[in-house]
């Protein structure tokens, strides 16, 4: 008797992760993958490493763990897989269960029948129509192909001027890595901010440190025009800018890739992409989907909320639960809670759940608050810097997600909170957590403990925290308050922000006369732990309009003075 037939369209991520998985469940399936590029299973993640030189090989973004290379050859032997690369699928005939291929080597036509089909297109990337797109000297970076091309223009060209247009990770990422290999980097976001997945105060942290390390960041600005020379890409024209450029990368997202399931009359989704079940399933029982180009719930919201979260590690989960019921398994894929992360020069970025804007979007009576802490003992040498922002219901106290940034470990802490909001944790199941702790690892109080403790006093009203970009717009308006720093003097000297009045906190009761009872008060230090302390002195002194400035100066994203003042 003939085994299943299961043809999978995309040998990238989820593709190869679903044949592989279908080859370990049934061994006498005839698995075909179909994929029109080249390069096979091969980590997308990685190519910003591979152009800088971080990856020398790149064949190492296509091997195993051990070293051996996934190209056709070695799924035939390994996997008894047969995979047809530099192969594209025409269409889908659901009616007769056939899939039309043509062989982009030699342009010949035929049909594959499947018992089960596994549909894993991926993404595209998104080409804004911008006059010069076409010039050479202009590339996106979504495979192999493209970080060689770009690559060269480094080694070859000794290309140094670069513009990237967009300001999402790949452009963040790519950016770190063209600074590194010496070049001179602008990047153009029309957008207000970078990084649109975080919240504008911990965007501007981003980028503070990105102009620190010697990065032209433009926002608010859209690219008119790539003008050319002798057809190649010299300079890019923005509404505000003219950015001279050896070439340039557009980088301003991705759009999935559903033009097969559309056309053979699958079902989309609200976001654009495929609409899937549980079981990866599409609106036909007998295709499934997985990978950049469907859909997922999202675990955070209220309602039967879906995102587009195009992301490797997505990818390969939904492959093998594809795989698993393409079998005639039973197997759910239940959702996302948005967890994301990157490294920026000496930052370390992460993301999970819902932003204040979404999740004030969703109906939740959003509260926040943000700290600054290192990531180990304070007197451990190697401790560093992380500021994190928690957000939660205000009402039920239902944890809604987290931003963190800064030179310290924020991968293990925002794992905590991905697992925390997976299984629908709120902020005082936080605050009990039985963490790791040793002085090279973590502080007594973990970080996210710490900004989970913060957060509870904040909504039992334990004090009133005004964010930064709250206090920057009332100096903006001409409303400035009296900003108390209650840090040391030589603290205050070495940076502050300006306009603000230092009484150190052990000197604060005896210098009350100081502070003024008429108007709004915003108390500060480095992290806002000792300034805590002096709002709840001068709450007790009398003080109704006193506010802790969130995060304190370390979270500070805007200018600060420096000297004597």
């Amino acid at each position: 008797m003939a085994g299943r037939r299961i043809v999978i369209i995309g040998g990238v991520a989820a593709g190869t992760k679903a044949a592989a998985k279908a080859r370990r469940l049934d061994q006498d399936a005839d698995i075909v993958v179909i994929e029109k590029g080249e390069h096979l299973s091969y980590a997308g993640c990685g190519l910003p490493y591979y152009i800088s030189g971080v990856v020398e090989n790149r064949n190492d973004l296509m091997s195993t763990p051990i070293g051996v290379l996934r190209d056709p050859d070695f799924f035939a032997r390994v996997k008894d897989l047969k995979v047809l690369n530099r192969h594209a699928a025409l269409s889908i005939d659901r009616s007769s269960k056939e899939v039309l291929v043509r062989d982009l080597r030699d342009g010949s036509v035929k049909t594959l029948p499947y018992d089960k089909l596994i549909l894993a297109t991926g993404s595209r990337p998104f080409v804004p129509p911008i006059t010069g797109r076409d010039l050479e000297g202009v590339y996106t970076l979504q495979n192999i192909e493209d970080a060689d091309r770009i690559r060269s223009e480094l080694e070859d060209r000794k290309a140094k001027d670069v513009v990237i247009i967009g300001g999402g990770l790949i452009s963040i990422e790519s950016t770190e890595n063209l600074v590194h290999t010496g070049c001179r980097v602008s990047v153009v976001e029309v957008l207000p901010q970078i990084l649109p997945f975080l919240d504008e105060e911990m965007s501007l942290l981003v980028r503070q440190h990105m102009e620190a390390r010697g990065v032209r960041v433009i926002t608010g600005d859209k690219v008119e025009e790539i003008a050319g020379k002798d057809g190649r890409a010299v300079e890019v024209v923005t509404t505000n800018h003219r950015l001279s450029a050896d070439f340039v990368i557009i980088a301003a997202g991705v759009r999935p890739n559903i033009d097969l399931a559309r056309e053979a009359g699958l079902d989309i989704g609200e976001t654009g992409a495929i609409a899937v079940d549980r079981r990866m399933a599409t609106s036909d029982p007998d295709i499934f989907a997985a990978g950049d180009c469907v859909e997922n719930r999202c675990l955070v919201c209220q309602k039967n909320f879906y995102s587009y979260t195009p992301l490797g590690s997505t990818a390969n989960k939904h492959g093998r639960v594809a795989a698993i019921n393409a079998c005639g398994g039973n197997e759910n894929f239940n959702g996302v809670v948005k967890t994301g992360i990157l490294k920026v020069f000496d930052f370390n970025v992460a993301r999970v759940g819902l932003t204040e804007k979404e999740a004030a979007g969703e109906g939740f009576d959003v509260m926040t608050a943000v700290t600054a802490a290192p990531d180990r003992a304070h007197f451990y040498p190697t401790a560093e810097a992380v500021i994190i922002k928690l957000l939660c219901d205000r009402k039920s106290g239902k944890l809604l997600g987290a931003q963190m940034v800064g030179p310290g470990d924020v991968d293990k802490r925002v794992d905590v909170v991905a697992t925390a909001l997976t299984f629908g944790a709120n902020v005082e199941d936080i605050t009990n957590l039985d963490l790791a702790y040793a002085p090279p690892y973590a502080p007594a109080m973990d970080n996210i403990i710490d900004a989970a403790n913060t957060l509870r006093n904040k909504v039992e009203g334990r004090f009133r925290g005004m964010s930064s970009l709250a206090l920057k717009a009332l100096i903006d308006d001409g409303k400035t308050p009296f900003l108390l720093d209650v840090r040391s003097p030589g603290e205050f000297e070495e940076a502050r922000i300006p306009g603000s009045n230092l009484i150190p906190l052990p000197m604060l009761r005896g210098r009350l006369e100081e502070v003024p009872r008429d108007c709004t008060v915003v108390v500060f230090c480095k992290s806002s732990l000792r300034a805590y302390e002096a709002c709840l002195i001068l709450k007790h002194s009398g003080y109704n309009d006193a506010w802790l400035l969130d995060g304190g100066i370390a979270a500070w994203p805007f200018e600060k003075e420096t000297g004597a003042p």
